[in-house]
């Protein structure tokens, strides 16, 4: 049975875990509606000082690095497990997942427009990018997505597409399967399907029904 001095060495630590966690939390929230919200603002919606704030971090910079590294990770690992044989699927299963993850969507896209994170954002997000790209070249290559585009080019605007309503949607808290369908309608018509065969494809397509909630 641990000691009364071994409960209390573990106490601090786990305290300093739980502040460090809820910093990261209103600093996420914080930071998606406004890029320049403050260390004091972040410190306070955290229900801690400013000066607390440095017993975990440095700086400001530090804290949006750490988030940047936190939010960048966890798309990287999204994008890493959509897989199918049928490219639109797997671009419709891309933004599905993207949307399960808005709120770090929300604070990268913020993040991706604010000197000085912009090329560490951009480099830590190449995975996510660079699986949509092999999908939309997959799909090119046989015929089950547009090809009058670069393929290169179509893989931004998907990306564009995705983005536009992960971040309008976020906003306006629209409801999770609405949302989460309406990413997926986003960047199966950019890739070249009707909005009928777009939705046709989701309601028909067991792994799509699967992703909508219960």
């Amino acid at each position: 049975m641990p000691s009364v001095t071994d409960a209390e060495r573990r106490a601090p630590r786990r305290d300093a875990a739980e502040n460090r966690e809820a910093l990261l939390t209103a600093a996420s929230a914080a930071l998606a509606a406004d890029p320049e919200a403050s260390l004091a603002a972040i410190a306070a919606a955290a229900g801690l000082t400013r000066r607390s704030v440095y017993g975990h971090f440095a700086g400001r910079d530090e804290l949006v690095l750490a988030l940047v590294e936190r939010g960048t990770a966890r798309l990287n690992a999204v994008a890493a497990t959509v897989e199918h044989d049928r490219a639109p699927v797997a671009i419709a299963l891309l933004g599905s997942r993207l949307w399960g993850v808005v709120e770090h969507v929300r604070l990268l896209a913020g993040m991706a427009l604010t000197a000085p994170y912009v090329e560490r954002v951009a480099r830590a997000l190449a995975p996510v990018r660079e699986r949509l790209a092999a999908l939309v070249a997959r799909g090119v290559a046989d015929g089950s997505v547009r090809d009058d585009l670069r393929p290169a080019l179509l893989a931004r605007l998907i990306e564009e597409a995705a983005l536009a309503v992960l971040l309008e949607a976020g906003r306006t808290r629209l409801p999770d399967a609405e949302g989460r369908r309406a990413v997926m309608l986003a960047v199966l018509g950019i890739a070249g399907l009707s909005w009928r065969e777009a939705g046709t494809l989701i309601d028909t397509t067991p792994e799509l029904v699967m992703e909508e909630p219960a």
